[in-house]
Parts: C-alpha cells; sequence; structure tokens
C-alpha cells in the first residue's frame, strides 16, 4: 500500500468483557499450544507468556507512527505486533546483527545512534501477543527478567497475526531479497523507511521546543545559519 503513514489502517482491537475466574490460566495455556504446536515457535516458562527471539524470528521494536509508514514493505503474511505507542515489525532471524551495518551502509552515521529503534535478536524475549479470538495471557510487568532483553511495554496485541503453519520464514523481511523481484519483503527499504520516520519524528519534536531565552531577552539571539 502506498501513501502517507495517516492513510495506513490499523486495526485497533475491540473492547473484551473482564475475564472469569479461570479464563486467563486457560488462555494462557491455549496460547501457549498454540505457539508451540502451530506455529513452532519457542516459548519460556512462567508467566507472563514471552517468546524466544532470534531463532525463527527478530524483531524491529520501533514507535508506531515509523511502523504504520513501514507496512507498505512488509508482505501481507508478515506477522506485526504492537504494544503501548510502539510497533513490533518481524523480520528474519539475524537481521538484528544486521542492523548496525545496515544503517551505515545506508549512510545514517552518527545519527543511528540517537534512533528510537531497537533490534532484538538472539537472548531477547517478545512478549506474546493473545492468539487471534483469544483473551489476554496475563498481567505483563513493566521489568523484564534477569539478564534478558525483553518488549514488554503494556498488552501486546497483534496488528497482522502469523498464519497457521511453521512457515512463517518466507513472509519475514531478509536482507538477501534486496532488489529481488520476488515475494519476500526487503530488510534494505524496511530499514531505512524506518529510519527516515524516526528522524522526522525527532526533527518535530526538536522544531516544537521553546527557543531558550536569557533574562530580560525580547528577541532570539543572532547565530550564524549552519548548513550541512
Amino acid at each position: 500500500m502506498v501513501g502517507s503513514p495517516s492513510a495506513v489502517p490499523v486495526p485497533v482491537p475491540s473492547p473484551r468483557r473482564p475475564p472469569a475466574p479461570g479464563d486467563r490460566e486457560r488462555d494462557r495455556g491455549h496460547g501457549r499450544r498454540w505457539y508451540e504446536n502451530e506455529l513452532g515457535w519457542a516459548t519460556v516458562p512462567g508467566v507472563p507468556l514471552r517468546l524466544v527471539v532470534g531463532r525463527r524470528f527478530d524483531v524491529l521494536d520501533v514507535p508506531a507512527e515509523a511502523g504504520r509508514a513501514a507496512l507498505r514493505h512488509l508482505g501481507p503474511g508478515s506477522p506485526v505486533a504492537a504494544w503501548g505507542d510502539r510497533m513490533g515489525l518481524l523480520v528474519a532471524a539475524g537481521s538484528a546483527e544486521e542492523l548496525p551495518g545496515l544503517l551505515e551502509w545506508l549512510e545514517w552515521g552518527p545519527s543511528a545512534l540517537d534512533l528510537d529503534v531497537e533490534a532484538l535478536g538472539a537472548g531477547s524475549l517478545m512478549d506474546a501477543p493473545p492468539p487471534p479470538g483469544a483473551g489476554p495471557l496475563g498481567p505483563r510487568p513493566l521489568s523484564p527478567g534477569a539478564g534478558s532483553r525483553s518488549v514488554s511495554q503494556g498488552a501486546a496485541v497483534w496488528l497482522r497475526p502469523p498464519g497457521p503453519g511453521c512457515e512463517v520464514e518466507a513472509s519475514l523481511p531478509t536482507l538477501s531479497a534486496m532488489g529481488g523481484r520476488g515475494g519476500t519483503p526487503d530488510l534494505v527499504r524496511l530499514v531505512d523507511t524506518v529510519a527516515t520516520h524516526v528522524h522526522r519524528i525527532r526533527l518535530r519534536r526538536a522544531c516544537a521546543q521553546p527557543f531558550p531565552f536569557r533574562e530580560g531577552q525580547t528577541s532570539a539571539p543572532d547565530q550564524p545559519l549552519a548548513f550541512s
């Protein structure tokens, strides 16, 4: 889909009834079976239900506005999750290690250090969104477990859930798809779009900040213009 980020529709989950006693436990068991048996994704024991990142997929944790802009570079079966004001774009396993070099190759240079993008790969965990049609999978504490990185910023939901079967890799953006004409999404275009929109968000916020005035000063100080 081509257009501005605001033109890309993002589904909003409908309100759910308050869970009855025992519902959460049944939902967690159903969710674990769905991820492990239907998708072949590894989970870790305990509550909340969390997915192991870095085996079947990596995750780009990006601002929701940048994520919406990047949806057009994903395939129809590419899974996308959301939590709070963030989106999780699932990409091919190993992509997290490629991100720093990819941003440098795209000539973001030192600016890449300030981009509000985190790549989660091997050794990371992701809170498991409920399977389609299921209820919440339990409470999600803000602090991850010791020794692990984790996506945990409010209840996660699927904006684009993974399809049934254990072949999700074919729908994930990968570096090897760069410039190709096949159906595999291109990781390079995805990352460049995300980085561009995150940079725009940062510039917009900077421009919205009031200019600092010294005491007794009534106008902005004269400063030379800097061009780059």
